[in-house]
């Protein structure tokens, strides 16, 4: 009886699912890098000491990424996924406010929970993004062309003032990320150790207060 011919191939194998605890060693490291990448940059850190870290040797850390340049286009993978999730979010509320103050929630509790994502994704940016640009290009630009366009619907329905949207996100983002790269100026000046859920909780009305007053119907348009 002929064999029935395999159509990926007689030399390909399924993939196995990873097992759950390479998954636990994956997530060890990734976050060891993070909290290095954002404290040395891409150059300060070393995989030897990311290793360490972890409690895994550098020649085992090579079992898991494949370079130090895989590690750290990871780390910013995981990062732009998750500032992406709520990106993507902003365009299917109805309210334009409502969703403008979702969306700055969202991207404050960021700064707040995943403080060094944050700090890497800028030491890129204003590196000039040399090793993560082209993934920033793919994977943010269609979606703040969604987003603007989802503005330029409000403005149209006479819902919000016309203003430059594009600018306006900019500006939302800027405003919000600070809150993770300076964070430690702002505890100082505030007089604290460390800035607390309150404080998070009023930059978040100011920052709504101040978008939703640039944006009331009326104004005039930028």
């Amino acid at each position: 009886m002929a064999k029935t011919p395999n159509p990926s191939g007689p030399d390909t194998a399924p993939s196995k699912a990873p097992t759950a605890s390479r998954l636990r060693k994956e997530a060890a490291i990734l976050q060891e890098a993070e909290n290095q990448f954002a404290q040395f940059g891409f150059e300060g850190a070393s995989l030897e000491n990311i290793g360490a870290a972890a409690g895994i040797s550098r020649h085992n850390l090579l079992y898991y990424f494949a370079s130090k340049e895989a590690l750290y286009r990871r780390v910013l993978d995981d990062v732009l996924d998750q500032w992406l999730a709520g990106m993507d979010e902003l365009s299917h509320g109805d309210d334009p406010m409502l969703a403008l103050r979702a969306y700055v929630g969202l991207k404050l509790r960021f700064s707040r929970e995943r403080p060094n994502g944050v700090k890497v994704f800028t030491k890129e940016v204003i590196a000039g993004a040399p090793r993560y640009g082209e993934a920033i290009t793919a994977r943010v630009g269609p979606l703040l062309r969604k987003e603007v366009r989802t503005f330029e619907r409000w403005a149209r329905e006479g819902r919000i003032a016309r203003v430059n949207f594009t600018h306006l996100m900019f500006i939302i983002w800027s405003v919000t990320q600070a809150y993770a790269e300076q964070q430690a100026q702002f505890a100082l000046l505030l007089g604290k150790p460390a800035l607390t859920a309150r404080d998070y909780d009023n930059a978040e009305e100011l920052i709504v207060h101040l978008v939703a007053s640039g944006l009331a119907p009326g104004q005039p348009g930028a």
